[in-house]
């Protein structure tokens, strides 16, 4: 009985040594070392087959103060739908503005407090739906506040696309670019052409040394970690969490039209690989 302990003992601990990370604080996927060339590994995904949201791995997205977050709705039903697969965030227009003074409501998700990693790659396939004043957003913010408040913490904004456009942006926050003006030295954002009636993959190789930006696994953006220039250049060594919504209005987005509502994103599925 001993012996036979101490080999299912050896098997659990060389599983373990196997994995691509190690878990802090509960749901930090901290990526080992030395991982860098070696294959990627699934280590979290969600393909949405059920019908209901996984509230394991997911958060519907409360309303907030941001242009971003301002109409975002965690109780609204017809903001989601989960059908054949799909995972759909959906912007409407409010017709009860009684219980909630608001014209038009929306739906996102987010892994804060469930999921959050540090280095890896990310991929989310999904079919955006244009409208004026749709805003639909893949993106990631620091989950502890390591370098105090945002936008100390940086910002991650895999894909985000506008109106009608036919192409997407993938842009990287921080105290370096917002509050330094440092927007060039690197460049902090790039542009991406899309079929934006099909699904594409928008996807994120996240390096100790690099943030690289793909499209339909095509590399459209990578954005460096510098020498001898301020440390606020690279927050990007902490955990981050995943945000998903289709986000309406703002001052970039420019002014909704309701007419035009509803509007979708459809989300076929997350992976994240270490």
């Amino acid at each position: 009985m001993r012996y036979l302990s101490l080999v299912l003992f050896s098997l659990v601990v060389s599983a373990c040594s196997r994995l691509p990370y190690r878990i802090d604080s509960g749901h930090h996927y901290i990526q080992k070392e030395g991982r860098e060339s070696r294959p990627w590994k699934l280590v979290w995904s969600d393909e949405f087959e059920g019908s209901e949201l996984d509230t394991s791995k997911w958060s519907r997205t409360p309303e907030g103060s941001s242009d971003w977050n301002r109409h975002m709705s965690a109780v609204e039903p017809a903001c989601y739908n989960l059908h054949d697969g799909k995972l759909e965030l959906i912007g409407i227009r409010n017709n009860d503005t009684i219980k909630d003074p608001r014209p038009f409501l929306t739906g996102g998700i987010y892994t804060k407090d469930k999921f959050a990693w540090q280095y890896g790659r990310v991929e989310i396939r999904v079919r955006l739906e244009s409208s004026q004043g749709a805003w639909p957003a893949l993106w990631m913010l620091p989950q502890t506040r390591k370098y105090g408040n945002y936008p100390r913490g940086g910002e991650i904004d895999i894909m985000e696309h506008l109106n009608y456009e036919d192409s997407i942006y993938q842009t990287v926050h921080s105290y370096y670019t917002l509050e330094l003006k440092e927007k060039k030295n690197p460049p902090h954002y790039g542009m991406a052409r899309i079929d934006r009636n099909a699904y594409n993959v928008y996807g994120l190789e996240w390096y100790p040394d690099k943030l690289v930006f793909q499209v339909n696994g095509v590399t459209t953006f990578t954005y460096p970690r510098l020498p001898a220039v301020d440390p606020s250049q690279w927050p990007f060594d902490q955990p981050f969490y995943l945000i998903v919504d289709q986000q309406l209005g703002g001052a970039w987005v420019g002014k909704v039209d309701l007419q035009q509502l509803p509007v979708k994103m459809y989300v076929d599925w997350v992976r994240v690989y270490q």
